[in-house]
């Protein structure tokens, strides 16, 4: 008898699973699979990688085993929410892998995508629904769905929906379903606001953790870079070599852009997801990265939070992130299904105030190197084996220079009256020719003539357009009858 089985699974599911390559349950799955097969309301603590996907879905589809019935149109036994679309369809795969021998009806429904499609889709009825928030209260409130009939209610990435502010939505939803619902939350972390909700939602709920709360993946050896911010991409650049599947957070999809623009300006390809790209291109962009067709993605925190890839080798916290939380889910994009990982933060000056509160939540105090010192505090690991380390190379004006144009970032003032001191002292603005236009200036009147005399040198910043009219006219008089009067000298 396969461990799968002894947790009260049938064979057409242990053989789905064992297919799949696993030969064993985790320990989230050890604990949840039976917990829901009674029917039991649970609140489940667990980081990324371990399994919890396959913890609720081969419960829901053990149960439509033994429940076969026609599903009623605009309704759904089973209801999933997730916060992004790549986890709804992450979550939905993985339904269709460990399903192939039971028939259901699923469908999965997010934003992004035309409605006629998913409206047909809800009207022959549904056994399992996955869903993003926003897309589904559009069809709630249209009538092409109803919760009248939800017997199970799944809620994943508690945390991700909380930073996004999806619990007022999630409260709407679940009002929706009858009471008698069994509902299972699950998330990473563990602050009060999920506390709450879960105590408002849940009946008398089972807590399962199987890691303290926020604590990271002991696997993942953790290193952070101290740096300017107009080093951070030399640096990223020699950290890259040698790479062969590496994850880069940025804070904002605009920085995202600019990072892939930059990296291949230095002969190194690399593809963003985010929010404003169409649904069509981030599932293209994660499936390239899966296959691995391409090595290096870079990633804002709501499009990466379903990206689920085993061989991830490298994880960079290009942009520290604002909340602690999402330290703890970025890093987790690494050492996965038991695997080894790295993962690297490049923390600007004013960025040490969520490194604080990073190592504050994580209880550990993390390995800090000073790039531009070139010195490491109490002999950290450092992820790029001095070789990265580009300060000399970093500190020299032209990386400098191209590092404000692309990245967009502003310099202080007391920086910016610097450079453009140093600018006028070497003869004018760099990449102007101030030389060949005092020739095109004379013939205006608004240079000295060549003994001296005439009209003052035009400020700069007046007006370039030479004078119309009869000012010109007035102009040409003066400069004709200085002119005439030189022979008769």
């Amino acid at each position: 008898m396969s461990k799968f089985a002894q947790l009260g699974l049938s064979s057409q599911l242990t053989k789905a699973v064992e297919k799949s390559g696993y030969d064993r349950p985790t320990p989230i799955q050890e604990k949840v699979i039976p917990l829901m097969l009674q029917g039991s309301d649970i609140v489940a603590i667990a980081q990324t990688g371990t399994g919890k996907t396959a913890a609720f879905v081969l419960p829901i589809l053990e149960r439509l085993k033994a429940n076969q019935h026609k599903a009623t149109p605009k309704h759904c036994s089973t209801l999933i929410i997730v916060p992004t679309r790549e986890l709804a369809k992450q979550i939905d795969d993985n339904i269709e892998k460990y399903g192939t021998h039971i028939y259901h009806q699923r469908a999965c429904v997010v934003g992004g995508v035309k409605y006629p499609k998913q409206i047909k889709r809800l009207n022959q009825g549904l056994d399992i629904l996955v869903a993003t928030p926003g897309r589904l209260e559009d069809h709630l409130k249209s009538g092409n769905l109803s919760l009248d009939h939800t017997e199970t209610l799944i809620l994943d990435e508690a945390d991700q929906m909380l930073d996004l502010g999806f619990f007022p939505a999630i409260r709407r939803i679940a009002k929706k379903t009858p009471r008698t619902r069994q509902t299972v939350l699950l998330s990473a972390t563990m602050p009060k606001p999920i506390r709450a909700l879960a105590a408002e939602l849940l009946d008398n709920p089972t807590d399962v953790a199987v890691a303290p709360a926020s604590t990271p993946v002991e696997r993942i050896e953790q290193a952070v870079m101290l740096m300017e911010k107009p080093e951070k991409r030399p640096f990223l650049v020699q950290a890259l070599e040698g790479q062969f599947r590496t994850i880069i957070f940025t804070r904002t999809k605009h920085g995202a852009d600019q990072l892939v623009k930059y990296l291949s300006k230095q002969k190194i390809i690399a593809s963003a997801i985010h929010g404003n790209k169409s649904q069509n291109q981030r599932q293209h962009t994660l499936e390239a990265f899966r296959k691995g067709e391409e090595h290096i993605l870079i990633a804002t925190d709501i499009a990466a939070r379903g990206i689920d890839i085993p061989d991830v080798s490298l994880v960079v916290n290009y942009d520290m992130p604002t909340t602690p939380e999402a330290y703890v889910h970025r890093i987790g994009r690494t050492a996965r299904a038991g695997r080894e990982g790295r993962a690297i933060a490049l923390c600007a000056p004013e960025e040490q105030k969520h490194l604080r509160d990073i190592e504050k939540l994580i209880k550990i105090k993390l390995p800090v190197e000073n790039v531009r010192a070139g010195s490491t505090d109490d002999d950290g690991y450092d992820p790029m084996q001095a070789a990265a380390k580009p300060a000399g190379r970093s500190s020299a004006k032209p990386a400098k220079k191209t590092e404000r144009k692309d990245d967009g970032e502003s310099r202080s003032p007391k920086s910016r009256r610097r450079g453009d001191a140093k600018k006028h002292g070497a003869g004018g603005f760099e990449g102007k020719k101030s030389g060949p236009r005092k020739p095109k200036q004379r013939h205006r009147g608004d240079t000295a003539s060549a003994d001296g005399q005439g009209a003052p040198s035009r400020k700069k910043g007046g007006n370039k357009n030479p004078p119309r009219g009869p000012a010109r006219n007035r102009s040409n008089n003066r400069q004709n009858s200085r002119h005439a009067a030189k022979p008769a000298r």
